[in-house]
């Protein structure tokens, strides 16, 4: 969440994949040197000596949902106060685009993040609806409709 803080995506990204579960099972031998489930995050990864690799404390809600948080909030931009959406993705240089649905009560939100510069960060063009919105943020409604935001980076 700091590298995200400080603007840095490919930092982030690569931190937000080193803590990631599915990660330490790419292979049989990392999975057997992991020794936790693949599904779940893990408090701690061990460092040192023989243990060095192996998860720790799996099924810690408070690290799941500070993974949660880092990768939808910091790393994705999504953010919500209020009842009002706004999208700062802070993201590697070589995404160029990825895509969100968001459901709100019986609304869905259709968000389509476009990066054709290659930036780690900034949103130039924020559209909801096909209109742009300069203030670069939305306010969500519950009224049973399909929304569609596109963000150009």
């Amino acid at each position: 969440m700091a590298e995200a803080i400080l603007g840095f995506g490919d930092k982030a990204t690569e931190f937000f994949r080193m803590i990631n579960p599915i990660e330490h099972s790419r292979t049989k031998e990392v999975a057997g040197k992991y020794k936790v489930e693949p599904y779940v995050v893990a408090a701690d990864i061990y460092g040192a000596g023989n243990l060095a690799g192996r998860g720790g404390w799996t099924w810690y809600t408070g690290s799941s949902s500070w993974m949660y948080k880092a990768g939808i909030e910091y790393i994705l931009g999504l953010k919500i106060k209020e009842n009002v959406l706004s999208i700062e993705p802070c993201i590697p240089t070589d995404w160029k685009e990825y895509s969100v649905q968001y459901h709100f009560g019986e609304s869905i939100y259709n968000i389509k993040v476009k990066n054709p510069n290659g930036k780690n960060t900034g949103v130039t063009i924020f559209k909801f609806n096909g209109e742009e919105i300069k203030e670069k943020n939305v306010k969500l409604q519950d009224n049973n409709t399909v929304n569609e935001i596109e963000i150009i980076m």
